[in-house]
């Protein structure tokens, strides 16, 4: 099994969007880099495609000055996907979500990799165990689900299943912490953590338009400037602990009482309020809070609005916002 001492080949198979800007990471970080799709005429207009926008952002002060003939220089197209990962370290199938192209694809990854090679998949919600069972050597195999877009969201939810061998998943966090990305390591469910999340906001939101009580520019507005101003410093149990967690219940009870079963209140949250776990006012909650760490979160909390306020002012509204 390769260790991330030893990986300095990566094969990305799938050049769209998402998998180019993998390669584009990877490269800017010191690796070459194979990226291989259906034929060879789609890799090497991903190529081209890719060393274009490394061009416009390398100009824009958004890559590294050099980025475009590092790109260039060290991004290969391959003729196949077998050609692609013959001889790489480590594999990320990036294909579209689909379960018999994901089949497919895997089949053909495997067979033709390295025995030692590490593969990752980056489905954004199938589970990796029911994408394992299409591999030879499934120990060498787990999720590494990236975030669009892959040069600047940091997150990478890391998922390995219970046959992946403890080796290859901790080569796989140490060689995304070397991208600079954080690792978070979740359990093998659908959707993951982020998706869950993401789809279930989705969805209640969706439902507010198709009931009429808002409209889509409304509620992207009240979510970015509201609880969403808020996410890229405090996470939901954070955010609740700071609001006061016997506040969520009496707001629970409210929505209860407007759309029924599907707002009752949370038994885990209830009985944290009758033990007295309030939050940042109690120093517990779902979070521990030393006595002395209170006013040093609240400080770092305005400190960071503040400072997101005023990136929000100086970057100006979005030009799609600013041209309605």
């Amino acid at each position: 099994m390769h260790t991330e001492h030893s990986i300095s080949r990566i094969a990305v198979v799938g050049s769209g969007y998402m998998g180019g800007g993998m390669a584009q990471c990877f490269i800017l970080r010191g690796f070459d880099c194979v990226i291989a799709d259906a034929n060879e005429e789609l890799a090497l207009q991903a190529h081209e495609r890719l060393v274009d926008e490394a061009h416009t952002l390398e100009e824009e002060g958004l890559f590294p000055s050099g980025s475009t003939a590092l790109i260039r220089e060290r991004l290969t197209p391959a003729a196949s996907i077998e050609d692609a990962v013959l001889d790489a370290h480590y594999i990320a199938e990036v294909v579209s979500e689909s379960l018999a192209v994901k089949e497919e694809v895997l089949g053909r990854i495997s067979k033709a990799a390295d025995p030692q090679a590490i593969i990752t998949s980056n489905t954004s919600a199938i589970p990796i165990a029911l994408l394992a069972q299409f591999l030879h050597g499934p120990e060498r195999f787990l999720g590494a689900h990236w975030m669009n877009p892959a040069p600047f969201v940091p997150c990478v939810e890391v998922i390995p299943t219970a046959l992946t061998s403890e080796s290859a998943t901790a080569a796989v966090e140490r060689l995304l912490a070397d991208l600079g990305k954080v690792t978070t390591r979740v359990s093998d469910v659908a959707g993951f953590v982020a998706n869950r999340l993401q789809f279930a906001l989705f969805d209640e939101a969706l439902r507010m338009v198709d009931e009429g009580v808002s409209t889509p520019e409304i509620i992207d507005e009240v979510v970015s400037s509201s609880f969403g101003f808020r996410l890229p410093f405090f996470g939901p149990f954070a955010g609740a602990d700071m609001a006061g967690l016997d506040v969520y219940v009496g707001a629970y009870e409210s929505l209860h009482n407007a759309y029924g079963d599907r707002y009752a209140v949370p038994p885990s949250l209830l009985a944290r309020v009758a033990e007295g776990q309030l939050g940042l006012k109690s120093g517990r909650g779902f979070t521990r809070i030393a006595e002395g760490d209170r006013d040093a979160i609240v400080r770092y909390r305005n400190r960071a609005y503040s400072a997101l306020s005023r990136l929000r002012d100086q970057l100006g509204p979005c030009p799609e916002k600013s041209a309605e």
